[in-house]
């Protein structure tokens, strides 16, 4: 999920925690697929809902910081 997408979603209502759950399992599920191949069965690390959870909250909290820069200028 692109950073767009996640500010998308978060704008039509859902909330950090449900947008943390879905990025967890898509994030998930690409590592999944690349370790099925026999030669990358170590590569990546699955990761958990609190480390989603933050990195949806950097996202949101850096959209929230360069949006309200923008209304101090106007």
């Amino acid at each position: 999920m692109k950073k767009q997408e996640i500010i998308q979603k978060w704008k039509a209502g859902l909330s950090k925690h449900k947008l943390a759950e879905i990025y967890r399992r898509e994030f998930n599920q690409q590592i999944r697929i690349i370790r099925s191949n026999v030669r990358h069965r170590h590569d990546g690390k699955f990761i958990t809902n609190y480390e989603s959870l933050a990195y949806i909250e950097k996202i949101i909290y850096e959209y929230l910081k360069t949006n309200a820069l923008k209304n101090d200028k106007i």
